[in-house]
């Protein structure tokens, strides 16, 4: 009998062992991806069409901002200013528009910003923006697709993005990364800070310093500047400087907290300078306290299969797999002969033997709220230029 449940135990090890390799190897990495079927909060956060897990909008407020209105006519204004950012997985896109070197390695997104004035009752939108963009599955990073697209003004145009935008790569490292950014149409260092708690979790926080740099605005923008704000000149340029630092959960590779201290001037060739655009925004509280539990939700799954779940089966399998062997071993030596059973024994045979077993195993284990988003623009609503991510 102990024999026979000897045999089940070492067969029980076997397969938990199996098991734990399996989770490791296999599962880990397929569930360390960007996955298919990731969807959209709906505006208002308990529509019934939101599912647990959908992607919540993320909002960035900025106080006592100056920046640029246009209406009927441009004005330069101060108050309060709130940037929302909402991304929508293509789920279409991804299945029939990848080309086959990204099928199974990148996903579509489709981003929208809007940025209001929240002073002012109306909250007339300031400034908008809507993309559509490539990701990689694992690194989050832009994938090289010809089918990517900014629209910042009336008409889309192609954009080549490069680096991180809105997502770090799963497991995030202590190292600098390329951060794409949107008003230079192109990416630039971001380097490795520090780590820091945020509301309980650990974060990677990097920063991204652009120092002034004049943009790159088409004459008909420059020509509504010049008309508003330097009647003598013919001409200009407007300047852009921003300091960007993102708290990245390294596990999930999602932003816990983002901050962008973004500035805009419109130098003319002729009179005083105007500044655009002077704003400090960071994510509201209820952002941060969303980003912390999804990213800490992520953390918690990932870890689970790639380190807990393995660890704990290859013990299983292993206390399984020895006490199986004592079983197996103890029986077979403990069993009495025909000779034995007789009562012949000779002097010699009748000592008392003894088995142990040593096993030594060696298990190496691989080391955005519910604020008011604009829906309007998953219809081609399009504005001016956003100032935030």
């Amino acid at each position: 009998m102990k024999s026979r449940l000897g045999v089940l135990l070492f067969g029980i090890g076997v397969l938990f062992l199996a098991a734990a390799v399996g989770l490791a190897f296999f599962v880990a990495p397929a569930v360390t991806k960007l996955p298919y079927d990731l969807t959209a909060c709906e505006p208002g956060g308990n529509q019934p069409k939101n599912r647990e897990g959908c992607l919540k909008a993320s909002v960035a407020e900025a106080k006592d901002a100056t920046f640029l209105q246009i209406k009927e006519n441009s004005e330069i204004r101060r108050g309060d200013l709130r940037s929302t950012t909402e991304v929508v997985p293509n789920v279409r896109l991804t299945a029939d528009k990848l080309p086959k070197n990204l099928q199974g390695e990148a996903v579509v997104w489709d981003v929208y910003g809007t940025v209001q004035w929240t002073n002012e009752a109306s909250t007339p939108v300031i400034s908008q923006y809507s993309t559509e963009l490539a990701l990689d599955r694992v690194s989050a990073a832009a994938a090289n697709w010809d089918g990517q697209w900014l629209q910042e003004s009336d008409v889309p145009s192609k954009v080549t993005y490069e680096g991180q935008t809105y997502k770090f790569p799963f497991r995030t490292e202590k190292k600098d990364y390329k951060y794409f950014d949107r008003d230079l149409r192109r990416a630039l260092p971001i380097r490795y800070k520090g780590t820091e708690k945020i509301k309980g979790v650990e974060a990677y926080r990097f920063e991204q310093v652009i120092p002034e740099e004049a943009l790159n605005l088409g004459p008909d923008r420059i020509s509504v500047l010049v008309n508003a704000f330097a009647k003598g000149a013919t001409t200009g340029k407007v300047t852009y400087r921003n300091t960007r630092t993102v708290w990245v959960e390294p596990v999930s590779g999602n932003y816990v907290k983002v901050r962008e201290q973004q500035h805009k001037e419109f130098v003319p060739d002729v009179g005083p300078t105007t500044v655009l655009l002077d704003a400090d925004f960071v994510y509201t509280d209820d952002t941060i306290t969303n980003s912390v539990k999804k990213a800490k939700e992520t953390r918690t799954q990932l870890q689970l299969v790639g380190l807990y779940g393995p660890l704990g089966l290859g013990v299983l399998g292993i206390v399984a797999l020895v006490v199986g062997l004592l079983f197996v071993i103890r029986n077979g030596g403990g069993g009495t002969s025909p000779r034995h059973a007789s009562g012949k024994v000779d002097a010699a045979e009748s000592g008392t033997g003894s088995a142990s077993s040593d096993a030594t195993t060696l298990v190496d284990l691989p080391a955005s709220p519910t604020e008011k988003t604009v829906p309007d623009q998953r219809r081609g609503a399009a504005g001016a230029e956003g100032p935030a991510k």
